[in-house]
This record gives structure tokens, C-alpha cells and sequence, in this order.
């Protein structure tokens, strides 16, 4: 029993174990998250989305060509009546009796419908912007909303590799608990064993035996609640990798990279979190939108070249080819107060998400404040369980001496082991509560991801 609490303790705090190392296997299953995450690839959608706006956007200044055609049949309707027998006859009556000959016939009047009638008109138009503000603001919208659409990417990712951190971390500090619960209940065992022996030999007591038992039993409830966590910290750790709940999860030690954790907190600088440029982005497009609509009155020129054929009967010549070149012109004289009204409603919006940003700026310097506090608490807490769990440990030593000799009874012994247990759990929880508050920190301070 011995020899079990001393390996024990070695391994609790002479292990040696680095950062960099401890890293791998996280760094593994962030890397699997980054790819696999169904909620990522959501995000990169939606930013593959907002590329294909902004393409369209840019279109509009290029020339653009279309084809188009018609085809009409017609009866009735108004006519428009020519008298051209009126008109001709007397003459060419005249002309036949001075040739004495008929070369000139007698003509009907002649009756038109306005509707063509077997009429086709196919044509190519080739048409392209000359002066439109609006396109111009558009595309500027549109560049801000795929940065928008970055940034969220951006933003999700840091949260995501945040919650795989913690999730690990939990699965970790519940894994390394059940170590402890284990290692102590093979000392609760081996307790039970030596005064069971005792009383076979006429040289213990029952109630030992039942007490030992207890203890037993109690572990035991210890670690189905700590395997019950780490289980659970396991299914959220392969939910956020898109992985089988069963799949299995690699425990791995890990240690706090205390130079990195004095870099952060001596940071304060917010201003390239993806929070706040997001932000900047947004009060970017409403400042967009304000020039677009007081630039409303600036005339929209555009100019276009048609080339085509029309004619009846499916005529196809020299006579039914044409081609057309010319301009556009439109500017918006009187609309009823609209675009006075649109000026207003974005001047609201901006000022709407500067009030956000306020906000958000306050909100995000708070939370630092509130992290770092938290890593100097789990700071000191960490130094604080160390040394009571190398205290316990010395004191565990004492009392398994004395209890072995008979000096000490089965009471101080099993407490002195619930002493030792207690400390190697709260040290094991607080090594990883300062781990969390590092992952939140650097979720805080860290711009890029990675």
C-alpha cells in the first residue's frame, strides 16, 4: 500500500509533462473540428454566398448583351383608309383614252389595319451603364457584406475552438479524477483487506471491517459520477467534431503555458477582435447607403445598340435588317418625399449600431477584466491546493505509519485519506479551471485563428 501512494503521489506532482507537448492531441481535434463542424460549414456557405453577390454586383458595370424576338398575327381593329382609287382613277381614265389602250387599270382604295399582322421583330441589344451611382454604392455594400460574412466565419471559429478547449478540459479534469478515485480506492482496499485479516486473527473489530466497507462503497459512488462526466464530456467533445457520441477521445495531460498566459495578461487591446470589426463593418454599410440615397437626384445614363430584322411575312433582306444606337437618360424630378424618407431611415440604422458598438465595447472590456480576474483567482487557487495536497500527503504518510503500528486508528487513518483524496481532486480541478480561463482569455485577445 505503500508503494501504490508514493507512485501515486509522484505521478500527481513530479510528472513532467510540457505544453508543447500536451498540445497535440488538442490541437489535433481542433484542427478536426475547423473541418468537420456542421455549423462552420453552415458559415462557409454563407460567405461563399455573399462572394457570389458581391460577383453579381460588379457585373452591372460590364456591357451585357440580350437577344429578343416577337412574333404577331392580327384581324381587326382600327384602320386607317387610304382613297387611293379616288384619287388615281380619274387620271389613269384620262391616260387610257389619250394612248387609246387599258396599261392603266383602275385601282381599289386601300384599307389598313394599325395591328401587324404576320409581323416578326428579332433583334441583339447590346446595352452597358455610363453614369449610375447606384451600382457604384451596391458594390461598396456588397464588398462590406462579404467582409460581414468573413467575420462571422471568423467569429464562429474562435468560439468553436474555445468550446472544443473547454469541453476537452472537462473530459480531461474528469478522466484524471477517476485516476485519483481509483488510486484511493486501492488504498480503501487494501485497508479493507488488512482489517478483515485483523478480525479473522482475533486482533480486530467488526465495526473496522464495516467502516472499511463503507469507505469502499463510497469511492466507488465517487467515481460512476466521475466516469458519468467524463462520458458526458466526451459526447459534447465529438458532437462539436462532428463525430459518433462513442467515438473514443484520446486523454492526454495537459499543462498551462504560463509564458503565453503573462503575454495575455498584459494585453488590453480589443480593437482587432472579429466582435468589434464586425461592428465597423456594419456601421460602413449604413454610412454607404446614406451617400447612396442623397446621391439620388445624379442622372443615370446608359447607352444601347440594337441589331436586328423585322418585316412581314418572314422577310428576310436588306429592307428588314436595321441597327439602332443611342442613350438613356432618367433622374427622378418628384416621388412623393420617398428618398428623403429612405435618407432618414438609414441615418436611424446608423444610429442604431453606433449605439451597438458602444455597447459592445463596453461589454467586451468587461469581460476581459472579469477573465483576468478569474485566471488570478485560479492562479492562486492552484498554488493554494498544491501545497494543502502536499500537506495532506505528508500527513497521509504520518498517519498510514502510525495506523500500521497501532498508533493511529482506522478513524484518523481513513480521514487523513479523505484529506489526501479530497486535495488530489481539488488540485486535479483547479490545474484545469485555470486551463479554461486561459482558453476564454485567449478567445478574448487573440484575433486570428487557426
Amino acid at each position: 500500500m505503500k508503494n501504490v501512494f508514493l507512485l501515486f503521489l509522484a505521478y500527481l506532482i513530479f510528472y513532467p509533462i510540457s505544453a508543447a507537448k500536451a498540445q497535440r492531441i488538442l490541437d489535433q481535434y481542433i484542427g478536426e473540428g475547423l473541418e468537420n463542424n456542421l455549423v462552420l460549414k453552415e458559415r462557409t456557405i454563407d460567405l461563399q454566398r455573399s462572394l457570389l453577390a458581391l460577383k453579381d454586383a460588379k457585373s452591372f458595370f460590364l456591357p451585357s448583351l440580350d437577344f429578343g424576338a416577337s412574333y404577331t398575327l392580327a384581324s381587326g381593329g382600327r384602320t386607317i383608309d387610304f382613297p387611293i382609287g379616288d384619287l388615281l382613277n380619274p387620271v389613269y381614265s384620262s391616260l387610257n383614252q389619250l394612248t387609246g389602250s387599258n396599261s392603266f387599270p383602275q385601282l381599289e382604295n386601300v384599307s389598313e389595319q394599325f395591328l401587324p399582322d404576320n409581323f416578326y421583330d428579332a433583334r441583339f441589344r447590346a446595352s452597358m451603364p455610363i453614369v449610375n451611382t447606384d451600382l457604384i454604392f451596391q458594390r461598396q455594400i456588397r464588398e462590406k457584406q462579404v467582409l460581414l460574412s468573413e467575420l462571422e466565419l471568423k467569429i464562429y471559429q474562435a468560439n468553436l475552438i474555445q468550446d472544443i478547449k473547454l469541453a476537452y478540459y472537462n473530459f480531461c479534469t474528469a478522466h484524471t479524477a477517476i485516476e485519483v478515485i481509483l488510486s484511493s480506492k486501492r488504498l480503501v482496499e487494501q485497508n479493507l483487506r488488512d482489517n478483515k485479516s485483523l478480525l479473522e486473527n482475533g486482533k480486530g473489530l467488526p465495526s473496522a471491517v464495516l467502516r472499511a466497507e463503507s469507505e469502499v462503497e463510497n469511492i466507488n459512488a465517487l467515481a460512476i459520477e466521475a466516469e458519468s462526466k467524463k462520458r458526458n464530456a466526451a459526447h459534447y467533445l465529438n458532437f462539436l467534431l462532428n463525430k459518433p457520441m462513442d467515438a473514443i477521445v484520446i486523454f492526454e495531460e495537459q499543462a498551462a503555458d504560463l509564458s503565453r498566459l503573462a503575454e495575455l495578461m498584459g494585453e488590453d487591446e480589443l480593437g482587432r477582435r472579429p466582435e468589434v470589426l464586425q461592428i465597423l463593418a456594419a456601421e460602413n454599410i449604413q454610412e454607404t447607403a446614406i451617400k447612396a440615397g442623397k446621391n439620388y437626384w445624379v442622372p443615370k445614363v446608359n447607352t444601347f445598340a440594337d441589331f436586328g430584322s423585322q418585316g412581314f411575312d418572314w422577310t428576310f433582306d436588306r429592307q428588314s435588317r436595321y441597327a439602332i444606337f443611342g442613350f438613356n437618360l432618367s433622374t427622378p424630378v418628384f416621388q412623393g418625399g420617398r428618398n428623403r424618407n429612405q435618407i432618414q431611415r438609414s441615418e436611424l440604422v446608423l444610429k442604431a449600431v453606433q449605439n451597438q458598438k458602444a455597447l459592445l465595447n463596453s461589454k467586451l472590456s468587461l469581460d476581459l477584466q472579469l477573465t483576468k480576474n478569474e485566471v488570478r483567482t485560479n492562479q492562486a487557487a492552484l498554488r493554494s491546493t498544491e501545497k494543502k495536497l502536499e500537506s495532506s500527503a505528508a500527513y497521509f504518510r504520518l498517519v498510514d505509519r502510525g495506523f500500521r503500528e497501532g498508533a493511529n486508528s482506522l478513524i484518523e487513518f481513513i480521514d487523513a485519506r479523505n484529506q489526501f483524496t479530497q486535495a488530489s481532486i481539488q488540485k486535479n480541478i483547479s490545474t484545469y479551471n485555470l486551463l479554461k480561463s486561459l482558453a476564454v482569455l485567449e478567445r478574448q485577445l487573440t484575433s486570428e485563428t487557426y
